[in-house]
């Protein structure tokens, strides 16, 4: 089969052994031999034509329906998300702790690092300090050159609290930048071998949150992972900040416990301090500014040595930042890690952002250009299950006041992806 175009065309050459052969003078050629449909006609069709055994038909190509394929490629995408959804996300949504057949409690290390973080200090570390936990835990907290009242705060909060040990920085680590050395000096003083890191701006959710947290540990068990949201302030701002700290929260969770591990969080992570001297620390990775918690766990967790840990008591907050500016700069600074990730990492992620990227915009496509009567029950059923798998994930995160802005929330997540998708090929800053 082969076509060519004549008047009245596109037409289609079919093979057609019911016909007698067609001679080549009986078919019109072109008038005007200068064209260059003229050479093509007299390079191909003419002898296709004289060698055909059987002859040739004319048949007209049928029309191309850009409009057909907007909604099939929509319907396909549609797809992919509920996919996520369905087989990731409802591993948060009904998650249930595993059952233990004998309850130990580990002696834990609290690692925080601080820069300049008086306020916070002041205001955070006394929830830490006095967490209920049966065994033995301490509170190691470095204090990298701080040139603010940081000294004289962590000099009164130990005369009260004795399990704080406190390391002072005063020499700015060469070649390493961010905090991979502060908290690598930090791992090294700790006394116990299961280490709990968190930041200065965080303060747990309870008085149970060391508790909470060791309790993910069991044989094999050598990372857990918990959930550092942020705390609920008024404003639009506030609302967009908690939903991309759940969103993210949600994937890295849900992948965690489908056997694909891929990050943590600094803010309320949790791993053995055999792990971190077996892997030389942030050795491979000290040449990156960022991903002291997520590129480390990128690299060493896996199906078989990761936990997590879904429980309001467990969960860390810290202060969001008020405006859009600072904001910004802070997500942008994540995200520049995330080039560095596992191949396969990278994929499932950007496979589920680009989907939900084009969901918005070719709904409305399928709406104007095909129908609505077909276009909207295949969005009605997306509706249906992410509001489902959102509700129950949001109540067992600590942010059900999301849930009625949900809709909104992820309608924003495709201008929020045109805001940060260059940072994923912008260089990392230095800095802390």
């Amino acid at each position: 089969m082969f076509c060519c175009q004549l008047t009245g065309g596109p037409y289609i050459f079919t093979k057609n052994t019911a016909f007698p052969r067609i001679a080549t003078d009986s078919v019109i050629a072109p008038t005007n031999p200068s064209t260059v449909y003229a050479v093509l006609w007299k390079a191909f069709a003419l002898p296709l034509l004289s060698f055909a055994p059987h002859g040739f038909t004319f048949a007209a190509m049928p029309p191309i329906h850009w409009e057909l394929i907007l909604y099939a490629i929509f319907c396909a995408v549609t797809v992919v998300q509920l996919f996520f959804y369905l087989f990731f996300y409802t591993r948060v949504a009904f998650f249930k702790p595993k059952a233990k057949t004998q309850s130990q409690q580990h002696p834990v290390s609290v690692i925080i690092c601080a820069r300049d973080e008086d306020e916070n200090l002041a205001r955070n570390l006394p929830g830490v300090l006095v967490q209920q936990y049966g065994s033995s835990y301490e509170v190691v907290v470095i204090n990298d050159n701080s040139m603010d009242d940081s000294k004289y705060i962590l000099q009164e909060l130990k005369k009260t609290f004795k399990s704080m040990n406190v390391v002072e920085l005063t020499q700015e680590a060469k070649l390493i930048s961010g905090k991979k050395y502060p908290l690598s000096i930090g791992i090294r003083e700790a006394e116990h071998e299961v280490l709990l890191l968190t930041d200065a701006d965080c303060v747990p959710a309870s008085e149970h949150w060391v508790q909470k947290m060791q309790d993910g540990y069991a044989p094999g068990i050598e990372i857990v992972l918990g959930y550092g949201a942020y705390h609920k302030k008024k404003g639009l701002l506030n609302k967009l900040i908690r939903f991309e700290t759940f969103h993210t929260a949600l994937q890295y969770l849900s992948y965690a416990l489908a056997g694909i591990p891929y990050m943590g969080v600094g803010r309320n992570l949790s791993y053995r301090k055999d792990l971190f001297l077996r892997n030389k620390g942030f050795a491979s990775i000290n040449h990156i500014p960022s991903g002291d918690d997520d590129l480390f766990i990128n690299k060493v967790a896996t199906n078989k040595n990761t936990a997590v840990v879904i429980d309001p008591d467990a969960i860390t907050r810290s202060i969001p930042k008020t405006t859009w500016k600072g904001w910004l700069r802070q997500k942008s600074r994540h995200y520049t890690t995330a080039k560095f990730y596992k191949p396969k990492h990278k994929f499932l992620l950007g496979l589920y952002f680009a989907t939900q990227f084009m969901f918005y915009p070719l709904l409305a496509a399928s709406i104007i250009f095909y129908n609505w009567i077909f276009a909207l029950p295949v969005f009605g059923v997306r509706l249906l299950v992410q509001g489902f798998v959102l509700y129950k994930s949001m109540k067992k995160m600590g942010e059900k006041d999301l849930w009625p802005w949900f809709l909104f929330l992820d309608m924003w997540m495709f201008f929020y992806y045109i805001i940060f998708a260059p940072a994923l090929w912008r260089r990392p800053r230095n800095e802390w």
